[in-house]
């Protein structure tokens, strides 16, 4: 019979990190140590021994190294039940040792999905094998195999086992079954997400969109201080094959809370469709209380516009920049209390006024950053499950609108009335916004009358001390009654978009005739819940 007596660890490791601290304990319980190719002279040059899997197995690495570890003395020493006979039978005809401890990590693929600059085929010669086969054969034997499936459970591993006097207990062994099905459950997943990108960017896969399934591969990234209210727990996640995340930069001050990071979110996605411009938006409960655009390139200009458009509400908002902050925009800025605030970039002036700010959270976003927001899907949840939509990228043209009214807008209102069309995107429905030619003016959000809303935006409006010669209104989707236009009207709208299509069309635009108003169709719906 084979000597099985001894205790036997088979090591394979991508991540050689504290392999030095993980063999001392072995060798301190008697652990006769198998490994093979870089794993083994790593351990060997930190001074133990290691017995080479080839040598083992008498059979050596092949095919580029593809073939190492998949073999039956590998696969019989991790699976075989020790109390069934023939199993130890099977195992002494075979010459198949046994395994007690399996320590393995795998190709670090999910960092390379992610790198732009590998091609399909230098991606996938990062995808494990043999890694995975032999974390499931010994996390289905816990009974017998405890298996390590990174570096993060090295350390409970050496306390458990030091409290434990070279024992392993059935219950840590369990636990850690269940973490490394977790694991090979998480990088089969990115694997399967990698491929779909790749069908979805070439147009080769045959499946209809309707047949397909889409894979939540969630990680956690960061623990939240708590939810909306501070009774709900909540993280933050991020997918396994995800670029890096703007949360991944050092952020001064306080951590980020759960609404931060949703009002940061949405200013993102508004700035994305202001990069050509010179634009600030100041965010609060996830609508824009504030948005300028720079007439002459001013930053200053930018910013200056946004917070007249509503001082009361932009404290302790999230501020947004289309540009790199400069010094002089930011001494303006710390004059109104403000949460955080994020840039393209910070000139040394900004940085230094920024960093006496104990509180105040500052991040830079790249051009990579907008890109990945802007490819997320929307998802919640709902009814035990999730709803999944695309996000809504439709970009504005005025070309593609239809003028429905009698009175043509002029110039000055066409420019008022695309900066309106592009912000009442983000706002949410019912929504209707009024702006003039650079700047929101009122904003009414998330209402159940689309006629409460143009109160309140008008409202709003009445308050701003900015130029009102141009006043355009948006909503966005159609007015349902003649008395959403009516009472803009009464506070001088002159000209409104909307994407029409309404039963009552004929009776709105009769109104906006008689009002002497302008009105332009888009034809696009823009809600948002």
């Amino acid at each position: 019979m084979q000597d099985n007596s001894k205790k036997r660890a088979l090591i394979s490791v991508t991540d050689k990190s504290k392999l030095d601290q993980l063999c001392t304990v072995l060798q301190r319980y008697n652990y006769e140590i198998y490994s093979s190719g870089g794993t083994r002279k790593h351990i060997e040059s930190l001074g133990f021994k290691a017995v080479e899997v080839s040598q083992y197995t008498d059979f050596p690495e092949i095919m580029s190294g593809r073939v190492k570890t998949l073999h039956p003395k590998i696969h019989g020493g991790l699976l075989a039940l020790r109390e069934n006979e023939t199993h130890m039978q099977q195992a002494h005809e075979h010459n198949i040792l046994m395994f007690d401890l399996l320590v393995v990590n795998l190709y670090a693929f999910e960092k390379h999905a992610c790198n732009p600059d590998l091609s399909p085929s230098q991606v996938i010669e990062h995808i494990d094998i043999g890694g995975p086969s032999m974390l499931r054969s010994a996390a289905k034997n816990f009974k017998h195999v405890c298996v390590l499936p990174g570096v993060d459970y090295y350390e409970p591993f050496m306390k458990h086992i030091d409290e434990h006097k070279g024992e392993i207990s059935p219950a840590f062994r369990q636990a850690m079954s269940g973490e490394t099905f977790a694991l090979t459950q998480r990088y089969d997943q990115a694997i399967s997400t990698y491929f779909q990108s790749i069908q979805t960017k070439s147009k080769t896969s045959e499946l209809s969109s309707d047949t397909k399934d889409i894979q939540l591969n969630l990680r956690t990234k960061y623990t939240l201080r708590y939810g909306e209210n501070p009774h709900q727990s909540a993280g933050f996640f991020t997918s396994v094959n995800s670029q890096s995340s703007i949360l991944e930069q050092d952020i001064s001050g306080k951590t980020l809370s759960y609404n931060n990071i949703l009002d940061l979110h949405a200013a993102l996605k508004l700035i994305a469709d202001f990069q050509d411009d010179t634009a600030c938006a100041i965010f609060k409960h996830n609508n824009p209380c504030g948005l300028g655009v720079s007439g002459n390139h001013s930053i200053l200009d930018a910013y200056e516009k946004a917070l007249s458009g509503d001082p009361v509400s932009a404290f302790g908002g999230i501020v947004a920049f289309s540009k790199p902050l400069d010094g002089p925009t930011t001494e303006v800025m710390l004059k109104t209390f403000t949460e955080l605030v994020v840039a393209p970039d910070f000139t040394p002036e900004a940085e230094a006024l920024l960093k006496n700010k104990k509180n105040l959270r500052r991040l830079r976003y790249s051009q990579e950053h907008l890109k990945a927001l802007l490819q997320q899907n929307n998802i919640k949840t709902a009814l035990g499950g999730f709803l999944i939509q695309e996000q809504d990228l439709k970009s504005f043209d005025l070309s593609t609108s239809k003028c429905v009214s009698k009175k043509q807008p002029s110039k000055q209102h066409l420019k008022a009335l695309s900066l309106a069309w592009k912000a009442v995107k983000h706002i949410k429905s019912n929504a209707i916004v009024i702006c003039n030619e650079n700047q929101i003016l009122g904003v009414g959000a998330g209402q159940t009358s689309r006629v409460d809303s143009c109160h309140i935006a008008m409202n709003n409006a009445q308050k701003c001390k900015a130029n009102k010669d141009i006043l355009v209104a948006a909503s966005d989707a159609f007015f349902p009654f003649k008395d959403g236009v009516e009472t803009l009207a009464k506070m001088g709208i002159q000209s409104i978009i909307q994407p029409g299509g309404s039963i009552r069309d004929e009776e709105v635009i009769d109104a906006i005739n008689q009002l002497d108003m302008s009105m332009l169709f888009t034809g696009v719906r823009h809600f948002y819940h």
